[in-house]
């Protein structure tokens, strides 16, 4: 004898199937970009039990071969707890605006900015300094999130950057044309090569986005017209 198949309760679609809480491209981006927030404010914790001497020996030291580490390594580090903390709120921002695009799209715009906000500093920063910090890439992303929409054109793209800048704009003026003036007069404690480098890549990576995009953009097509017409 056999058992009638009973029907689930959807018909013929599984009955046990579960349901995502959250969008499918939202949860790789807060997984994404938490996890990142989490790995830096665990280096912090070890570098501020080490009274920060992995600033000095992992930052990025100008034009010595000693100091190229620290193009890989200085965003990850910090000088203080209030250093941390002025990144890590837009970081998680940004990164999360861009992470929703794409995964690909994310590890290309965040190495190219990492790569040219590191080499920038390493160029030009002042002799006998170091450089350690997120906000070279925080200047990088808002300038991607900011300029994209100028070279896709979508809409959505346009009204996301106006916003941010908006909101976040004044960063350029405060972090790079500002903080590069008062460095004229003297040293300060600001790396606006940073911020300046940083925000470059992050233009230069919307611009390079677009164009890698653009032949994959649906394009549109005027109907053929009928024979004799």
């Amino acid at each position: 004898m056999t058992t009638p198949m009973v029907p689930g309760p959807t018909g013929n679609a599984p009955a046990n199937k579960e349901r995502s809480l959250l969008p499918a491209k939202i949860k790789p981006a807060v997984v994404t970009v938490g996890g990142f927030a989490v790995l830096i404010t665990l280096i912090q914790v070890v570098n501020s039990l080490t009274s920060y001497r992995m600033d000095v020996h992992l930052g990025i030291v100008p034009r010595s071969v000693h100091g190229l580490i620290g193009i890989l390594t200085a965003p990850l580090l910090h000088l203080s707890w209030p250093h941390l903390l002025s990144n890590l709120i837009p970081l998680v921002v940004f990164g999360f605006l861009i992470m929703v695009g794409s995964v690909r799209q994310f590890v290309a715009v965040t190495v190219l900015v990492w790569l040219i906000a590191g080499l920038g500093v390493w160029l030009v920063a002042g002799s006998n300094s170091y450089t350690v910090g997120a906000s070279g890439v925080v200047f990088g992303w808002l300038a991607y999130l900011v300029s994209r929409g100028v070279f896709t054109r979508r809409v959505g793209q346009i009204a996301v950057g106006l916003v941010l800048l908006v909101i976040y704009g004044g960063l350029f003026w405060t972090g790079i044309v500002k903080v590069a003036v008062a460095d004229i007069g003297g040293a300060v404690s600001v790396s606006w090569q940073d911020h300046l480098f940083g925000a470059i890549g992050g233009v230069l990576a919307a611009f390079l986005v677009a164009k890698a995009d653009g032949p994959r953009r649906p394009k549109q097509t005027t109907p053929a017209l009928p024979p004799g017409l």
